[in-house]
């Protein structure tokens, strides 16, 4: 597992470096908040993201949660003290978990894995959600044709859809392809899309 440590104080990365030796990961690098860290951290293709910002100011804080939304990596934020506006602009970006006051080098490993699995978890729900709503969009472009094919050639939605459904294995397409092509040349020719 490749682990990236934000961070520009040599002594807490050093507590974050240990803990993570100790618990038997080695590919770590330290990336350094400043210049273009965001597309270092990129190329260097990261398993994992642990930021260590001991006190940010708001603009650190907010350059970090940059970080957050252009990697879609688990990330564990460490800073020293919080409040109710950081806790929720880092929750909002993305990060897995977020440690106040807590870094110590037996914590590292609890806290590593926690971010992965939120990461993982938050992910599935977010595939989820975006089929969901795929899915439905898919829908309302079948239905929407059905109805075309209702209007113009006077046929019920049962024949409807199962001419959409014989065109697309005729053609090897998927069924949504063939309704988008039916409403664009619908709409082309003065049809009226349903």
């Amino acid at each position: 597992m490749r682990i990236v440590i934000v961070d520009d104080s040599g002594a807490r990365a050093s507590v974050l470096e240990e803990g993570l030796r100790e618990a038997g990961y080695d590919d770590i690098h330290f990336v350094p908040p400043r210049g273009a860290f965001v597309a270092r951290i990129e190329r260097m293709a990261p398993d994992v993201v642990l930021m260590d910002l001991g006190s940010p100011s708001r603009d650190t804080l907010e350059e970090m949660l940059l970080v957050s939304r252009a990697l879609a990596k688990p990330i564990a934020m460490f800073v020293d003290q919080s409040d109710d506006t950081m806790i929720g602009a880092a929750i909002d970006a993305g990060v897995s978990a977020y440690v106040v006051d807590g870094l110590r080098k037996d914590r590292v490993k609890p806290i590593l894995e926690l971010a992965v699995r939120r990461f993982t978890a938050f992910s599935r729900m977010q595939s989820e959600l975006d089929e969901a709503r795929t899915a439905l969009a898919n829908r309302k472009t079948i239905d929407k044709a059905k109805a075309i094919l209702m209007a113009q050639r006077g046929l019920n939605e049962a024949d409807a859809y199962a001419l959409l459904r014989s065109t697309a294995m005729n053609q090897g397409r998927r069924l949504v392809d063939v309704a988008e092509a039916l409403i664009t040349a619908s709409s082309l020719l003065g049809g009226g899309a349903a």
